[in-house]
């Protein structure tokens, strides 16, 4: 996973209710959630959750569906998996670092 990528994932991840949205679609049965279902267990209005669930898109960690007239959602777990594995080594790179640019700066 390339920089941008994973910029752009957290980006989408940086706000409460993009997790909250997340977590609400993979708690769903089947996996599978429609903008309703969200918008029933948030405060917000329908707008406002498809504006979250747009950004969600665009960064991948979601899929649409079309059921009927209805768009669902499923949550990207590979997209996640690769998010995290990179984000892991990203960390451990740094953290590798470290010691060598604390020896340079004494």
């Amino acid at each position: 996973m390339h920089d941008d990528d994973i910029a752009t994932i957290m980006r989408a991840l940086g706000h409460p209710v993009r997790l909250n949205i997340l977590r609400i679609i993979a708690g769903q049965q089947r996996g599978q959630c429609c903008c309703a279902d969200v918008t029933d267990s948030l405060t917000l209005a329908q707008s406002t959750v498809s504006q979250h669930i747009k950004v969600l898109l665009d960064a991948g960690l979601i899929e649409r569906k079309s059921r009927g007239t209805r768009n669902c959602y499923i949550v990207q777990h590979e997209r996640l998996a690769a998010l995290g594995s990179a984000y892991s080594g990203m960390l451990a790179g740094l953290g590798a670092a470290t010691p060598d640019l604390e020896a340079e700066l004494a």
